[in-house]
């Protein structure tokens, strides 16, 4: 895979940068610069190469957010940097053009576009007449076919950024993993959740399931779990995975009513849950067997909090973040509750490595490979934009 190094010429070429910048936005400003701070040294690395650098990406599910908030953060980082409140068209054509070597445009929410998600041809090819050459560094959204992901590279010569190659890099490892290896998937969303189960079964000598996607695999067991959520997974898919030997699942749970706070949770058997109660963390025989598997794992692999995080019920997803903290093996880690959790407890830097994708580790742990990944195999298959796609200064 061509890296931004193998980029025959930069001082004076206009780059387009897919960047990271889908950011958590409290009171008009970016609330955690988690993947803004990774995408840096690649922005930094053409800025100082004397690029034209024009970065685009999303923000949010809503197509009206801005990414203001974010040009705002990148301020305080980056210099030279400014932004366009369009993403495609005459004015963002202008602004790419009057950019000067080392200068930075953040173009707006490209979700505005309707053409973005929907890998609209024509919405790619206005994106690639911005540059002349194109780099992906957005690993999180690289799982999604859009236009900005797998569009762009067919009319500009294509490469990854330097985040993008470290997460092909640290997650290939992670599919061949040292022994003794761990394994943990927890959240929810048994469908999305079951093809890297079982790719990971078949890799890892350990597989823990957690969190509510662990239920159905509870109740297949005959366990009664009361109020908690089942995500009516096919019962055959659930038994056929229970097959597996090193396949385990939680002991125990903290419990309460699916309303109640965290602190009102109690420690359950799993067969002693009132009808009221739900399963809403993992319970201490349960943290204290991933923290036993924990301490002689010299690879282990994580995604997904073992509990109701965002209601409060954080204490099996901390207790598993200390655990792993401790750990002298190979840690990778990855999932937007999982690293809020390791950030919060100041432990980022005990972990080898913490991606920037959840969706996108799942499918590139399932598959070796994204979507955005082949595209930049293929780039420049179709003929190059009008203004772009030349390594040539204007």
């Amino acid at each position: 895979m061509r890296t931004v190094h193998d980029i025959p010429l930069l001082h004076g070429i206009s780059v387009l940068v897919r960047a990271p910048l889908n950011e958590p936005i409290e009171g008009g400003e970016v609330a955690s610069d988690f993947r803004l701070r990774r995408t840096i040294p690649t922005l930094e690395f053409l800025q100082h190469a004397g690029a034209r650098v024009i970065v685009c990406g999303h923000i949010g599910r809503d197509p009206s957010e801005t990414l203001e908030p974010v040009y705002h953060a990148l301020q305080t980082r980056l210099s030279n940097i400014s932004f366009s409140p369009e993403s495609i068209g005459p004015r963002a054509e202008e602004k790419a053009r009057a950019l000067a070597p080392g200068s930075i445009l953040l173009l707006e929410n490209l979700r505005r576009h309707k053409g973005e998600t929907a890998n609209d041809p024509d919405f790619a090819r206005a994106l690639a007449r911005l540059a002349h050459v194109f780099v992906q560094d957005a690993f999180d959204t690289s799982h999604r076919a859009h236009a900005s992901i797998v569009g762009v590279p067919r009319f500009l010569p294509s490469y990854a950024g330097l985040l993008l190659a470290e997460e092909v890099r640290e997650l290939s490892a992670a599919r061949t993993p040292t022994t003794p290896s761990l394994a943990v998937i927890g959240g929810a969303k048994f469908s999305t959740k079951e093809p890297v189960i079982t790719k990971l079964l078949s890799l890892y000598d350990t597989v823990f399931v957690g969190g509510a996607l662990a239920n159905d695999f509870l109740a297949a067991r005959g366990h009664s779990l009361g109020a908690s959520l089942l995500s009516g997974a096919d019962p055959v898919l659930i038994k056929n995975l229970l097959s597996h030997k090193n396949l385990l699942i939680p002991e125990d749970a903290l419990a309460a009513s699916p309303d109640a706070s965290a602190s009102s949770a109690r420690e359950a058997d799993l067969d002693s849950l009132a009808s009221t109660e739900a399963i809403l963390d993992a319970g201490p025989r349960t943290q204290n067997m991933l923290a036993e598997i924990v301490q002689t794992a010299q690879t282990i692999l994580w995604n997904g909090p073992l509990g109701h995080y965002e209601n409060g019920f954080t204490a099996g997803t901390r207790a598993l973040a200390r655990a792993i903290s401790t750990n002298t093996g190979r840690s990778i880690v990855g999932g937007g509750d999982t690293v809020t959790a390791i950030e919060e407890l100041g432990l980022t830097e005990h972990f080898s490595f913490i991606s920037t994708g959840g969706g996108a580790m799942l499918d590139y742990l399932t598959h070796g490979t994204l979507p955005g990944i082949d595209a930049l195999a293929s780039s420049g298959n179709e003929k190059n934009s009008e203004e772009g796609g030349s390594l040539t200064k204007e």
